[in-house]
């Protein structure tokens, strides 16, 4: 049996990789975000911050916010037709 190649973060350079306009500092106001059940939110990833980041795969899905764990948020998004819980750092997400 072969064994897989690479890692979560395989093959993802452009996908995690921030315009040059908006390297620098992150916002403390996106890091500390709130956000309510039922919100809609984008799945979008902020590269400087690996903590709580969902899998490459699903950056650019929409999502509804279904409540908080811990500092994160579990958001619920359609994977094909499944649907998939995801436990997100809030930082990680945008408002609709």
């Amino acid at each position: 049996m072969t064994q897989k190649t690479g890692s979560r973060r395989r093959k993802t350079r452009s996908k995690l990789r921030k315009n040059v306009a908006d390297r620098g500092k992150i916002s403390i106001r996106s890091y500390l975000q709130k956000f309510n059940e039922n919100d809609i939110v984008i799945l979008v990833a902020e590269p400087a911050v690996q903590r709580g980041m969902h899998h490459p795969r699903f950056q650019g899905k929409t999502g509804i916010v279904l409540g908080k764990q811990g500092t994160n948020y579990k958001v619920q998004i359609k994977d094909g037709n499944t649907k998939k819980i995801m436990i997100t750092h809030p930082i990680h997400l945008k408002k609709v």
